[in-house]
């Protein structure tokens, strides 16, 4: 059985300086505990929104650390600093909008300017990365709309197969033939 880890990556310059708690951060590890019932390690970053320094966080994550599964949290919006869309879209070799597609849908449910968003998520590799919002409560809001689906990417991708507790997330996996 492969090993599974996964990668978080919190994009912002005031945490990456230390100036405020990462919530956002622990937030992912919170519900990657409480949906995953399989055993996972975690390989963390808080980086500052550098485009340079986020692409080299989510390729050292994907090729060297092995991890089957990279989120990031900020850096989404239309502000200038916000480039993680762009890190993501030059470090994969296949973009899935569908994922922020399903983010931004979910997030209009409770924001107008939920359309600012533009979280996407793609693949390096064996390496399924998704973009999340800043904010915890949002994290888990769009996390929990896209998650379902996360385990079967990664199955398609070669990656570990990840188990839920069902109680607190299921996920979708076509029946086999």
């Amino acid at each position: 059985m492969k090993k599974i880890k996964i990668g978080i990556i919190n994009v912002s310059d005031r945490a990456s300086r230390g100036e405020y708690e990462d919530l956002p951060g622990k937030e992912v590890r919170r519900l990657m505990n409480l949906w995953l019932s399989n055993s996972w390690e975690e390989d963390y970053a808080v980086i500052p929104d550098e485009q340079n320094l986020l692409e080299d966080a989510m390729i050292n994550m994907a090729d060297q650390s092995g991890c089957c599964l990279i989120v990031t949290t900020g850096g989404t919006g239309p502000a200038v600093r916000d480039v993680t869309p762009e890190a993501t879209m030059a470090v994969c070799e296949k973009m899935l909008p569908g994922f922020g597609e399903q983010m931004r849908q979910v997030s209009l449910q409770y924001v107008p300017t939920a359309i600012l968003s533009r979280q996407t998520a793609g693949i390096r590799g064996n390496t399924l990365i998704v973009n999340l919002p800043g904010k915890p409560k949002s994290i888990r809001e769009c996390l929990e709309a896209v998650f379902p689906a996360i385990p079967y990417c990664i199955d398609l991708i070669e990656g570990p197969y990840l188990e839920t507790n069902e109680s607190e997330m299921k996920v979708f996996r076509p029946k086999k033939k």
